[in-house]
């Protein structure tokens, strides 16, 4: 079986036949690591003294999963203990209940646990259509604007000693934003999305 439809790889052929359509909802979903060790992005000091990073040398680490309308602003966020195909697939039974009655036009990239049998079949059997995304083209998916303010602005340049926490802070900020700072952040608003919302 195929990775995906039989849609051309580039950004006409994910758009073929969504003009017109009653009751379909286009979203965009990606996952994203977080760790306990944050990200630093920039760390200041008194001139000829060392800066001190605290870290606290664990490794522990937790899957944030994110579904984004494009047209609405509106965001799904859900935690997971890992990246695998069976917490993808209880993300797509999420999607399928936060959506229900609608047509779901699901846009995502092409890892693993996406494109594995028993996922495409559970998105066949909840009525999810799959449209993946070509190859290393992250700037296609808007929720990559979203991990990137969590992590560049939420989580940056200081200890997670615990990542409970640290989720929690991601989920607040984002959910805790205006639909329409969502997408600015996600570049949907930009002028030059690729997708006709």
């Amino acid at each position: 079986m195929p990775p995906g439809p039989a849609l051309a790889a580039g950004k006409g052929g994910l758009q073929a036949g969504l003009r017109g359509r009653r009751r379909t909802v286009a979203l965009f979903t990606d996952a994203t690591i977080l760790t306990e060790t944050p990200p630093l992005r920039a760390c200041w000091s008194p001139v000829g003294e060392q800066a001190e990073v605290r870290v606290t040398g664990n490794r522990g680490k937790r899957v944030l999963y994110g579904a984004l309308s494009p047209a609405t602003g509106a965001l799904w966020l859900e935690e997971a203990a890992r990246w695998d195909q069976w917490s993808f697939q209880q993300h797509l039974r999420n999607i399928r209940s936060v959506w229900r009655g609608w047509d779901v036009v699901l846009f995502l990239d092409r890892g693993s646990p996406h494109t594995a049998r028993a996922s495409r079949a559970l998105a066949a059997e909840l009525g999810v259509e799959l449209r993946f995304l070509p190859t290393a083209c992250p700037e296609l998916n808007p929720v990559e604007g979203l991990w990137r303010h969590a992590k560049g602005r939420v989580l940056a340049n200081e200890p997670t000693p615990d990542l409970g926490v640290s989720i929690r802070r991601v989920m607040d900020e984002l959910l805790g934003m205006p639909p329409t700072e969502r997408l600015r952040l996600a570049g949907v608003l930009s002028g030059n999305f690729w997708l006709p919302t």
